[in-house]
Protein backbone atom coordinates (compact mmCIF):
# COMPACT_ATOMS: atom_id res chain seq x y z
CA UNK A 1 0.00 0.00 0.00
CA UNK A 2 0.93 3.34 -1.31
CA UNK A 3 1.85 6.18 1.93
CA UNK A 4 -0.88 8.36 2.98
CA UNK A 5 0.97 11.28 1.12
CA UNK A 6 1.63 8.98 -1.73
CA UNK A 7 -1.66 8.16 -2.50
CA UNK A 8 -3.42 11.48 -2.34
CA UNK A 9 -0.97 12.86 -4.64
CA UNK A 10 -0.03 10.60 -6.88
CA UNK A 11 -2.78 11.26 -9.79
CA UNK A 12 -2.21 15.34 -9.22
CA UNK A 13 1.41 15.47 -8.64
CA UNK A 14 3.39 12.80 -9.66
CA UNK A 15 6.60 15.44 -9.38
CA UNK A 16 6.02 15.94 -6.07
CA UNK A 17 5.92 12.22 -5.29
CA UNK A 18 9.33 11.54 -6.52
CA UNK A 19 10.72 14.50 -4.91
CA UNK A 20 9.26 12.66 -1.45
CA UNK A 21 10.74 9.38 -2.36
CA UNK A 22 14.62 10.91 -3.05
CA UNK A 23 14.77 13.30 -0.86
CA UNK A 24 13.03 11.46 2.99
CA UNK A 25 16.19 8.95 2.21
CA UNK A 26 18.87 11.96 2.41
CA UNK A 27 17.79 12.97 5.87
CA UNK A 28 16.82 9.54 7.06
CA UNK A 29 18.91 6.35 6.83
CA UNK A 30 16.37 3.31 5.96
CA UNK A 31 15.81 1.64 9.77
CA UNK A 32 16.96 -2.08 10.20
CA UNK A 33 13.65 -2.39 11.90
CA UNK A 34 15.11 -3.48 15.08
CA UNK A 35 12.80 -5.20 17.43
CA UNK A 36 10.88 -3.37 20.32
CA UNK A 37 12.93 -4.82 23.26
CA UNK A 38 16.35 -4.01 21.49
CA UNK A 39 14.82 -0.75 20.60
CA UNK A 40 14.34 -0.16 24.52
CA UNK A 41 17.62 -1.49 25.22
CA UNK A 42 18.98 1.41 23.46
CA UNK A 43 16.87 3.99 24.81
CA UNK A 44 17.06 3.29 28.10
CA UNK A 45 20.49 4.95 27.81
CA UNK A 46 19.38 7.65 26.85
CA UNK A 47 20.82 9.72 23.71
CA UNK A 48 17.38 9.35 21.28
CA UNK A 49 14.68 11.11 20.06
CA UNK A 50 11.33 9.06 20.23
CA UNK A 51 8.54 10.11 18.00
CA UNK A 52 4.92 9.00 19.33
CA UNK A 53 1.98 9.59 16.83
CA UNK A 54 -0.69 11.05 19.13
CA UNK A 55 -2.91 8.22 20.60
CA UNK A 56 -6.51 7.35 19.30
CA UNK A 57 -8.73 9.61 18.36
CA UNK A 58 -12.91 9.45 18.33
CA UNK A 59 -12.68 9.37 14.63
CA UNK A 60 -9.61 9.91 11.76
CA UNK A 61 -10.15 12.80 9.19
CA UNK A 62 -8.09 15.52 7.90
CA UNK A 63 -9.09 18.50 10.00
CA UNK A 64 -6.04 20.36 9.75
CA UNK A 65 -7.70 22.97 7.12
CA UNK A 66 -10.05 24.63 9.30
CA UNK A 67 -8.54 23.29 12.86
CA UNK A 68 -8.12 26.06 15.37
CA UNK A 69 -5.35 25.97 17.52
CA UNK A 70 -6.13 26.14 21.62
CA UNK A 71 -10.17 25.24 20.09
CA UNK A 72 -10.57 21.42 20.61
CA UNK A 73 -13.72 21.86 19.28
CA UNK A 74 -12.37 22.62 15.94
CA UNK A 75 -10.04 19.43 15.99
CA UNK A 76 -10.15 15.74 16.75
CA UNK A 77 -9.55 14.78 20.11
CA UNK A 78 -8.06 11.46 21.54
CA UNK A 79 -11.54 8.84 22.25
CA UNK A 80 -11.88 6.80 25.27
CA UNK A 81 -9.11 4.14 24.16
CA UNK A 82 -7.00 6.93 23.48
CA UNK A 83 -6.94 8.33 26.68
CA UNK A 84 -6.01 4.91 28.57
CA UNK A 85 -3.50 4.27 25.74
CA UNK A 86 -1.69 7.11 26.48
CA UNK A 87 -1.65 6.21 30.23
CA UNK A 88 -0.43 2.89 29.59
CA UNK A 89 2.17 4.10 27.53
CA UNK A 90 3.57 6.90 29.97
CA UNK A 91 3.40 3.45 32.40
CA UNK A 92 5.52 1.64 30.58
CA UNK A 93 8.20 4.63 30.40
CA UNK A 94 8.29 4.65 34.01
CA UNK A 95 8.28 0.64 34.70
CA UNK A 96 11.23 0.41 32.07
CA UNK A 97 12.79 2.91 33.61
CA UNK A 98 13.15 4.72 30.39
CA UNK A 99 14.92 8.19 30.67
CA UNK A 100 12.64 11.43 29.78
CA UNK A 101 13.85 14.66 28.83
CA UNK A 102 11.72 17.37 26.95
CA UNK A 103 8.67 16.52 26.02
CA UNK A 104 7.20 17.97 22.78
CA UNK A 105 3.99 18.39 20.90
CA UNK A 106 2.21 19.83 18.34
CA UNK A 107 -0.49 22.64 19.31
CA UNK A 108 -3.08 20.19 18.00
CA UNK A 109 -4.98 18.83 21.13
CA UNK A 110 -5.21 15.30 20.25
CA UNK A 111 -1.08 15.82 20.69
CA UNK A 112 -0.86 17.57 23.82
CA UNK A 113 -3.58 15.49 25.34
CA UNK A 114 -1.47 12.34 24.85
CA UNK A 115 1.56 14.09 26.42
CA UNK A 116 -0.30 15.05 29.52
CA UNK A 117 -1.90 11.68 29.82
CA UNK A 118 1.41 9.89 28.87
CA UNK A 119 4.14 12.24 30.54
CA UNK A 120 2.62 14.64 32.69
CA UNK A 121 3.86 17.75 30.97
CA UNK A 122 4.94 19.03 27.71
CA UNK A 123 5.68 21.75 25.71
CA UNK A 124 3.79 22.90 22.39
CA UNK A 125 6.13 23.61 19.15
CA UNK A 126 4.33 24.50 15.72
CA UNK A 127 7.35 22.77 14.15
CA UNK A 128 5.27 19.48 14.66
CA UNK A 129 2.29 20.81 12.86
CA UNK A 130 0.89 19.92 9.64
CA UNK A 131 0.73 22.63 7.13
CA UNK A 132 -3.08 23.76 6.72
CA UNK A 133 -4.17 21.50 3.73
CA UNK A 134 -5.44 18.24 2.48
CA UNK A 135 -3.60 18.14 -0.36
CA UNK A 136 0.08 19.36 -0.10
CA UNK A 137 1.44 21.71 -2.58
CA UNK A 138 5.71 20.78 -2.68
CA UNK A 139 5.91 24.18 -0.68
CA UNK A 140 4.44 22.93 2.31
CA UNK A 141 5.77 19.32 2.14
CA UNK A 142 9.20 20.70 1.88
CA UNK A 143 8.00 22.94 5.03
CA UNK A 144 6.88 19.73 6.86
CA UNK A 145 9.65 18.16 6.10
CA UNK A 146 12.63 20.80 6.92
CA UNK A 147 10.96 21.48 10.28
CA UNK A 148 10.74 17.50 11.38
CA UNK A 149 13.83 16.76 10.02
CA UNK A 150 15.53 19.45 12.38
CA UNK A 151 13.68 17.89 15.45
CA UNK A 152 14.54 14.27 14.85
CA UNK A 153 18.27 15.34 13.83
CA UNK A 154 18.23 17.64 17.11
CA UNK A 155 20.36 15.62 19.99
CA UNK A 156 19.20 15.27 23.34
CA UNK A 157 22.38 14.82 24.48
CA UNK A 158 23.37 11.81 27.56
CA UNK A 159 21.48 10.13 29.49
CA UNK A 160 17.88 11.62 28.03
CA UNK A 161 15.34 10.79 25.06
CA UNK A 162 13.57 14.11 24.18
CA UNK A 163 9.86 12.91 23.14
CA UNK A 164 8.32 14.43 20.10
CA UNK A 165 4.09 13.60 19.74
CA UNK A 166 3.05 14.29 16.67
CA UNK A 167 1.27 13.27 13.55
CA UNK A 168 1.32 11.07 10.39
CA UNK A 169 1.90 13.72 7.52
CA UNK A 170 5.07 15.53 8.65
CA UNK A 171 6.62 12.46 9.94
CA UNK A 172 6.29 10.92 6.88
CA UNK A 173 6.80 14.13 5.18
CA UNK A 174 10.49 13.66 6.59
CA UNK A 175 11.38 9.88 6.50
CA UNK A 176 9.03 8.72 4.16
CA UNK A 177 7.04 6.29 6.73
CA UNK A 178 3.64 6.20 7.57
CA UNK A 179 3.55 6.00 11.01
CA UNK A 180 0.55 3.51 11.61
CA UNK A 181 -1.33 3.05 13.56
CA UNK A 182 -2.11 5.95 16.02
CA UNK A 183 0.22 5.71 19.11
CA UNK A 184 2.97 3.96 17.42
CA UNK A 185 6.95 5.53 18.47
CA UNK A 186 9.66 5.20 16.49
CA UNK A 187 12.95 5.60 17.58
CA UNK A 188 15.14 7.93 16.16
CA UNK A 189 18.73 8.17 16.67
CA UNK A 190 20.47 11.89 15.41
CA UNK A 191 24.19 11.06 13.68
CA UNK A 192 25.40 14.38 12.12
CA UNK A 193 23.79 17.40 11.69
CA UNK A 194 20.21 17.78 9.74
CA UNK A 195 20.61 13.79 9.70
CA UNK A 196 19.03 11.08 11.80
CA UNK A 197 18.26 7.64 11.81
CA UNK A 198 15.32 5.50 12.31
CA UNK A 199 16.44 2.55 14.51
CA UNK A 200 12.77 0.93 14.58
CA UNK A 201 8.99 1.26 15.78
CA UNK A 202 6.92 0.42 18.73
CA UNK A 203 3.66 -0.33 18.04
CA UNK A 204 0.84 1.30 20.89
CA UNK A 205 0.47 -2.34 22.74
CA UNK A 206 4.06 -3.66 21.92
CA UNK A 207 5.07 -2.10 25.36
CA UNK A 208 3.27 -4.90 27.11
CA UNK A 209 5.66 -7.53 26.04
CA UNK A 210 8.92 -6.09 27.20
CA UNK A 211 10.11 -7.00 30.29
CA UNK A 212 11.43 -4.69 33.30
Amino acid sequence: MLPAIARRMMLRVIPLVLVVVVSAPALAQAHAGLPPRDLVAFIREGGYIIFIRHAQTERDYADQVDAVMGDCSTQRTLSEAGWRRAILIGSAFDRLGIPVGDVISSEYCRSWQTAALAFGRYQTNSNLNFEPAEDYTPVQLEAMRSRMSFLLSHNPGAGLNTILIGHDDPFEAATGIYPEPMGVAFVIRPTMAGEFEVLGSIPPDGWNDIDD
